[in-house]
């Protein structure tokens, strides 16, 4: 297949024949997210105000500021304030909740074959150093149901269980979890579950209180469209006192009795630029803004443009859908030929059809090659700039390029 593919792209390389699909567009939001720009305005103003003033910023206004903010984003993703930190990014996240637990000889980690590598390697650190091991849950792709993915975290969970770490929505594969029924499931085992929910805020309804994990962790800058660098972390109350930041500073010996030690560690962990997760509010307002029905209609509509991009392209190459609709947010994965992938690795390399779907063709889609599987993976994201058309140009390149 790979050897086929190679030699048809190289025979599109022709400026004639390109013209008449040069109509690429952004297609990978999931990756890194957009800013808007009157986001990017709303930062350019905070960091003027920083500059101007460090020190009175720093250590006399960004307390205030940070607890304003972090009050609103605490109401859109459902929690206390007072349970949510802010840190840099998801990875971040799952970095600090694993190296602050003790973990033992003996002891498991569970997550699944679907869990982001940086997440991984995470685990398998703090595992190795243990003499502990991670238990990654194999799950196909194509999968039949959310059930199946239930009863196979089920299956490998035992007494030596430490943690579990969790999607809520994969970053490889687009899959939304059953986030609530797993973590509940594995709750009444005694078992915490980490929920990496990097692409959670902003991209389905979320309400952590709802799902009730033991912690929760995703970005900002990605399907809230805030700047780079905004990130939450919630851990439940009864646990705060065993979670530190990776970086210990000035809040481990603080005299304050105002705030809990759990948020005066976390508030300071060194001089750093705060204008990106002070954005937060402004980008749930402004993104809230863009259509008459708000976020509900907003995450409504770009996942029905998933649902539709992911049609037009199982029709190009032609595979069935890999997953039921249910587990569809706003990013689609879709393998270019039938068969069933079983992820043992996730240390994934981009397939050469994404250089010329780059390069050749303008579209900025992540083509991810699989060495354990039949084939590659084309992944599609929706974001409100996003149009069907995109997807439609996208689905006719494919169709020329793989011959079909």
């Amino acid at each position: 297949m790979r050897a086929a593919r190679s030699e048809r792209a190289g025979s599109v390389r022709d400026p004639a024949r390109r013209s008449s699909f040069d109509t690429g567009a952004f297609l990978n939001h999931g990756s890194f997210g957009a800013c808007p720009i009157p986001v990017l305005e709303a930062q350019t103003r905070l960091r003027d105000r920083l500059e101007r003033g460090p020190v009175q910023f720093l250590l006399r206004e960004l307390d205030e500021l940070a607890t304003s903010a972090r009050a609103e984003t605490a109401t859109f993703v459902g929690v206390d304030p007072d349970d949510l930190v802010f840190v840099p990014n998801a990875t971040t996240g799952v970095n600090t909740i694993l190296r602050s637990l003790s973990f033992e000889a003996g002891d498991e980690l569970l997550t699944t074959s679907h869990e982001y590598n940086a997440c991984r390697n995470a685990m398998e650190f703090v595992a190795g150093g243990a003499g502990a091991r991670v238990v990654a849950v194999d799950v196909p792709f194509p999968v039949g149901s959310s059930d199946e993915v239930v009863e196979r975290l089920l299956d490998s969970a035992s007494d030596r269980t430490r943690i579990a770490v969790v999607d809520h929505i994969t970053s490889l594969t687009g899959m939304v979890m059953p986030i609530t029924r797993i973590v509940r499931a594995l709750a009444e085992r005694g078992i915490d579950t980490l929920v990496d929910g990097a692409h959670g805020p902003g991209m389905v309804p979320l309400n952590i209180t709802d799902i009730a994990p033991a912690y929760y962790t995703g970005n900002c800058h990605k399907w809230l469209c805030t700047p780079k660098g905004a990130a939450i972390l919630y851990v439940r109350r009864d646990l705060q006192p065993s979670i530190r930041p990776l970086a210990i500073s000035h809040g481990a010996n603080s005299k304050r009795t105002d705030a809990s030690r759990f948020q005066l560690e976390f508030g300071w962990t060194g001089t750093i630029d705060p204008t990106s997760y002070l954005c937060i509010p402004e980008s749930i307002r402004f993104m809230g803004s863009l259509l008459p029905g708000g976020w509900q209609e907003l995450m409504e509509r770009n996942r029905d443009l998933a649902l539709r991009a992911r049609r037009l392209l199982c029709e190009a190459v032609g595979v069935g859908p890999a997953c039921p609709d249910e587990m569809i947010g706003t990013l689609a994965s879709v393998p270019l030929s039938a068969g069933t992938f079983h992820f043992t690795t996730t240390a994934l390399a981009f397939d050469e059809l994404d250089t010329v779907l780059r390069e050749e063709y303008g579209f900025e889609v992540p083509v991810l090659a699989y060495p354990d599987g039949p084939s590659s993976i084309i992944r599609v994201a929706a974001q409100i700039y996003n149009t069907i058309e995109q997807y439609a140009a996208l689905a006719d390149t494919l169709k020329m390029l793989l011959g079909r």
